[in-house]
């Protein structure tokens, strides 16, 4: 635990931009959450916001509100929005250097970094507090090309892909990997964003804060660590973007690179375009071409997950029985059913149906 946090917005309603103070109310075991500052929603309890589920997280509607509110300093105030193209939003440099001024580090997973701006350097400076941009790419000199140690790796790895950006596909792996270890499975996770270094992660790496040429290298190596420090039966890696998003193709590094033997593909049916491109009208491919193209790959789609939103409960469920008529394999609405039938599917295919509890894998 790094120590107490507060998390920033400018719309903690809003499932796009707002995604990292999502997950970070859904949990993290790096910080403390004390509150989110949103001026959009406050007095709401941001875990009832979220998903209708109460996590003693207040909103505020400015900082000076929860200073007033709350005794005693609050370590760190995180940047909980995530905009396209990773562009701090001026609006919200107010906020920031008053966190500044009260002593309270700042924690950014933005592309652009805060302390590159010259007038909030500055302040941090004067306050003796911290500037952590998280985006940063590491040295060079810790960085890792791909060696061929991933075949060293026993364990069946997941990836969750997904066939857009924004769609769940970190919380859809993190409900795998807590329904994984709900089983009986020592299940691990590896981050692949920034969010999940914010929620604790310990094995992964920033994808889009990578050189290119290491990009391969650093998910086998965190794999490999992860693998050999833990024993785990079973390995989720996040996925990024999706495999024909042309803002951003990613995905076969994790089957190619990362030996991802299996996928779990995340889809929003009420989603034409891919976001960000509606008009331009850049197509999202059909379920069943992706699943096709991730099997040329070398990999078996497991199941399909669908984010709802748009959708009410009888489209979705259309959604999901036409889907499993159309690929002959399960369709599950993650945040309404949970994903304990996809570890039982993994769990029957690996032949995993007694785990080994004494650390060692039995897969």
């Amino acid at each position: 635990m790094d120590g107490t946090a507060i998390v920033l917005t400018n719309g903690f309603g809003d499932q796009s931009s707002a995604k990292t103070a999502h997950g970070l109310v859904r949990g993290t075991d790096r910080y403390q959450i004390k509150a989110v500052i949103d001026p959009l929603n406050p007095g709401k309890d941001a875990g009832e916001m979220l998903d209708g589920k109460q996590r003693a997280i207040p909103i505020f509607d400015t900082l000076t509100s929860f200073l007033e509110s709350q005794p005693g300093k609050v370590d760190f105030a995180i940047i909980g929005i995530a905009t396209k193209g990773g562009v701090f939003p001026r609006e919200m440099q107010p906020t920031v250097e008053a966190a500044i001024r009260h002593g309270i580090s700042i924690v950014s997973g933005l592309h652009e970094y805060l302390g590159d701006i010259p007038e909030i350097a500055q302040l941090a400076r004067e306050h003796r507090v911290q500037i952590i941009d998280i985006r940063r790419p590491k040295p060079k000199s810790e960085l890792h090309f791909w060696t061929g140690n991933i075949r060293k790796v026993t364990c069946p790895r997941v990836a969750v892909l997904g066939t857009d950006c924004n769609l769940g596909k970190r919380t859809t792996a993190q409900l795998l990997v807590q329904a994984a270890n709900g089983q009986g499975l020592n299940a691990q996770m590896i981050y692949t964003g920034q969010t999940g270094w914010m929620q604790g992660g310990k094995y992964g790496l920033i994808f889009d804060a990578t050189y290119n040429d290491f990009v391969s290298g650093e998910v086998e190596h965190a794999i490999v660590r992860c693998f050999e420090e833990t024993q785990p039966d079973v390995i989720f890696i996040e996925g990024q973007s999706a495999l024909r998003n042309p803002s951003g193709p990613c995905g076969s590094e994790f089957i190619v690179s990362g030996g991802a033997q299996y996928v779990v593909l995340q889809h929003a049916p009420a989603r034409r375009y891919f976001q960000g491109f509606e008009e331009v009208q850049a197509p999202i491919p059909s379920l069943k071409s992706e699943v096709t193209l991730i099997r040329m790959y070398g990999a078996q789609t497991l199941a399909v997950t669908l984010n709802t939103t748009g959708l009410d409960k009888r489209e979705a469920l259309r959604y999901k029985i036409q889907f499993e008529d159309e690929l002959g394999i399960p369709v599950v609405l993650p945040l309404q059913e949970g994903v304990d039938s996809i570890v039982h599917q993994l769990k029957t295919l690996t032949g995993q149906r007694n785990p080994v509890v004494d650390g060692g894998s039995a897969v």
